[in-house]
């Protein structure tokens, strides 16, 4: 075992003398040492909860015979975070998570790691921690928040935001605005929708780190308890038959990864975090796979922000394994890819049925024959743009027209509540991508004003930053080169025409090379000034969002 070469022999008598400083036992100290690395927090709603399940995995670590020994990551909230400066500081976290992870489990000698996260960029950093240590390593997420209800409908964080560009144009009041305030978030756990916490603790399940439920049972439900105590369990299982990350996270883990988020309808973040994950295991992730796999994978899952279901209904219907069945049925699962059950996928989901056709719609009756997320090309972003296709409406699937542009997203901002983006308009937000922002803050602000004013069936929005998992509407992220790094972006101006067409996967920008090259003769690039601390090392390293916005490329 690890721990052996800190504990055990005369040597090792200082350490032990700290590990008793801590009140452990030598009964204890036999033991194969586990690391808990708990997100708990008071600030981040999906982690208030986390004490409890890190106590029950504690429970369950010690009932199969192994110590469990807590340490702490942290984590932002995207929500709090939101529309402000403090987005700068989302993305980035996923790198010191990481980084500081593998940091206290390797100084530690930890014999095996369960990851207690919940929120956007903790899963990723931790999954990204879990490949880089490579030693037995086991997930259980905090679980989904129940949705709202206001009216007798449910409601998501992205009802809130899209209330308030109602109250913006007057479509609602101020009590009304109040009364979604009380209600939209009504329990602890992640945003209650197909947003970016909860496909990455989906796709978590997927991948194989995390046991079957660890994306869809909701925070307050008491199976949840019963899932850590499981993970807990289950961790010295996989320390016993030393199954690790690399073994888990394969080529074949990852194509299952994007097909089921393409079945799903997940966030587009899982763009930036899968290639990060897959660079972390060693393996290549194009994303040109994404619109490969979407081409044959229909899009089963309509969840809130593309529909009227939440992750409380999706776990009624099956969770993430009866999706998986029905994905099986054409061939589409590689099944024999090895889980932390110990088993291989096919065994996983062999007797997982899908109960709820409306919520899981079967293979024969998806919602388009296509995938939830496509990857668009074209001169405006050669390397690639993101867009979650299954929050498009049909109209928009195909879109021309002039361009806003905005150099920040608090220009677009008081631009949209001044009423000065009109039907038909093209918005572009430029200099907020990964090395420009720094940071790639997300949209949700923005591209909720638009929804909630009733204009997302007739604008578009293109940005070199990123989205919320609960946008909707033709938001097109990610676009690569970014600006800061001259891509084409920061040559766009007012009234140039931009073609958008997601079913072809092109994106255009109806400007001559000519015209190009003369302005980039006489439009200087923008870089942000007085940068300090962490954000100015980060602008410094990070890559453009094609490949992740990652730190350290293999």
């Amino acid at each position: 075992m690890i721990k052996d070469t800190i504990v055990n022999g005369f040597a090792n008598a200082p350490h032990r003398s700290l590990y008793h400083a801590l009140g452990l036992t030598e009964e204890e100290l036999d033991r194969p040492l586990i690391g808990i690395v708990s997100s708990h927090n008071e600030i981040v709603p999906g982690h208030m909860n986390l004490d409890k399940i890190t106590e029950a995995v504690k429970l369950g670590v010690a009932m199969a015979g192994g110590t469990p020994i807590v340490f702490p990551a942290i984590a932002v909230c995207d929500g709090i975070a939101m529309g402000h400066t403090g987005m700068k500081y989302s993305l980035v976290t996923r790198d010191l998570i990481a980084d500081s992870t593998e940091s206290m489990a390797l100084a530690h000698g930890f014999d095996g790691l369960v990851m207690v996260p919940n929120c956007d960029k903790n899963v990723p950093g931790l999954l990204m921690a879990a490949a880089r240590l490579n030693i037995p390593t086991i997930f259980v997420s905090g679980g989904p928040m129940l949705a709202g209800r206001v009216e007798g409908k449910k409601t998501s964080l992205s009802s809130m935001f899209e209330a308030v560009g109602a109250y913006t144009a007057g479509k609602i009041d101020e009590e009304k605005l109040r009364e979604y305030e009380l209600k939209t978030c009504p329990t602890c756990g992640s945003c209650s929708g197909m947003y970016t916490a909860n496909s990455m603790n989906c796709l978590t399940e997927v991948l194989g780190m995390g046991l079957r439920g660890n994306g869809t049972i909701p925070a307050v439900y008491s199976a949840r308890i019963e899932l850590a105590k499981h993970a807990g369990m289950q961790i010295m299982e996989l320390v016993k038959k030393n199954i690790r990350p690399l073994d888990i996270m394969t080529s074949d883990a990852f194509h299952n990864a994007l097909t089921a988020d393409m079945a799903l309808g997940c966030s587009t973040n899982s763009m930036l975090h899968l290639p990060a994950i897959a660079n972390e295991c060693g393996v290549d992730f194009n994303l040109d796979l994404a619109n490969e796999i979407s081409e044959k994978t229909p899009n089963l899952c309509h969840l809130a922000p593309a529909g009227r279901t939440y992750m409380e209904d999706l776990n009624e219907a099956g969770g993430v394994y009866a999706v998986l069945s029905e994905l099986n049925k054409l061939g589409l699962i590689k099944t024999n890819a090895l889980t932390c059950t110990g088993k291989t996928v096919g065994e996983n989901i062999a007797d997982a049925v899908n109960v709820d056709p409306e919520t899981i719609r079967t293979i024969d009756n998806p919602y388009s024959k296509t995938g939830g997320i496509a990857v668009l090309r074209g001169n405006l972003a050669p390397d690639g743009c993101v867009v979650k296709r299954a929050a498009v409406a049909p109209e928009m699937l195909v879109h021309e027209g002039p361009a806003r542009v905005f150099d920040s997203e608090e220009e677009c901002i008081k631009a949209i509540y001044a009423g000065e983006i009109k039907a038909g308009d093209v918005v572009v937000i430029r200099y907020e991508g990964p090395a420009g922002g720094p940071g790639m803050r997300e949209m949700l602000s923005p591209t909720s004003a638009i929804a909630g004013m009733g204009l997302d069936k007739e604008v578009a929005l293109i940005t070199d930053g990123r989205f919320s998992g609960a946008t909707r509407g033709a938001s097109i992220g990610h676009v690569s080169p970014e600006a800061v790094r001259g891509g084409l972006i920061a040559y766009v101006r007012d009234g140039d025409i931009i073609s958008i067409n997601i079913p072809e996967y092109k994106i255009e920008l109806k400007v001559s090379d000519e015209e190009l090259e003369a302005r980039k003769a006489e439009m200087p690039i923008k870089h942000k000034e007085n940068l300090s601390g962490y954000l100015k090392r980060y602008a410094k390293m990070v890559s453009s969002a094609d490949k992740g916005a990652i730190i350290n490329i293999k």
